[in-house]
């Protein structure tokens, strides 16, 4: 067996030996909940723009868009932009890369990669940094509810000319917003590749820790993950692409990086 055999398997021991250890996944629970008093996901930044994530989550994101190599990343929520431009920094990588293996030199601006956000109140300041990012031409912005008819149908359109989709939900999390969510976006996710559902951990917290929002204990992005699942289960449901939808919930991400704002929450098409 040579070295990098040997050592895929160690990390696969390790993630095996992680998911079975509860007194340790109960420290992380604690920790989350601790450090959200901070609001502690709100001090980190990607390429000069705040990204609103806990790093453990943005980790996991890279590897999940270098294994897809996805063409099209749907986000919803897009606040301050930060998680658009980490996207759309890695499809500029992917880029890179597959331009280095083929031989060729590619601009940028020949890219047929973009990320496609969506938020009900996109703020000018916000806006303005954005589009005057680098990497703005690898990035389109649709401003109006992620599960308005006519915002949905322009996210249909603009996915009809992609193979390989990413979705991330991070707007409103109520179970009702989600749920919406996952029903309009979810079958747009191509084969193997992933629909990311943030902030489920909301159902993890303590009753009344999160008194200032509409969501909740019983009322947020975990409970619509639970409840769209167990509607695929129960009839068939069929995804963009006209192939059977089914998804099961990555477990192995959470037990690689114990802290993570979306338990539950990486949801893998099979």
């Amino acid at each position: 067996m040579n070295s990098g055999v040997a050592f895929e398997d160690q990390v696969k021991t390790n993630l095996a030996n992680l998911s079975k250890d509860s007194a340790l996944a109960g420290l992380s629970n604690i920790w989350i909940r601790e450090a959200l008093r901070y609001n502690y996901s709100h001090n980190f930044s990607w390429l000069g723009r705040p990204i609103i994530q806990i790093p453990q989550d943005v980790y996991a994101l890279q590897e999940i868009i270098w294994e897809v190599k996805p063409d099209l990343i749907i986000e919803t929520g897009i606040a301050h932009g930060g998680s658009l431009i980490m996207s759309a920094s890695m499809l500029a990588l992917l880029d890179y890369c597959e331009a280095i293996e083929q031989g060729c030199a590619c601009r940028p601006s020949e890219s047929k990669r973009r990320v496609l956000g969506i938020d009900i109140d996109i703020r000018s300041h916000n806006r303005t940094a954005i589009e005057g990012h680098p990497l703005a031409h690898l990035v389109k912005m649709i401003e109006g509810s992620s599960v308005d008819p006519k915002v949905v149908g322009q996210v249909l359109a603009e996915a009809g000319s992609h193979k390989k989709i990413v979705v991330c939900l991070d707007s409103n999390h109520t179970h009702d917003h989600v749920l919406a969510e996952l029903q309009a976006y979810a079958p747009l996710t191509s084969s193997g590749s992933y629909c990311i559902v943030w902030d489920t951990g909301v159902e993890d917290l303590p009753d009344g820790f999160c008194s200032n929002r509409p969501w909740g204990k019983g009322n947020n992005p975990k409970t619509a993950v639970w409840e769209y699942l167990r509607q695929l289960e129960a009839n068939v449901h069929i995804a963009a692409d006209g192939l059977p939808l089914k998804f099961e919930i990555d477990k192995m991400i959470e037990s690689k990086v114990m802290i993570t704002a979306a338990p539950d929450g990486f949801l893998r098409r099979m």
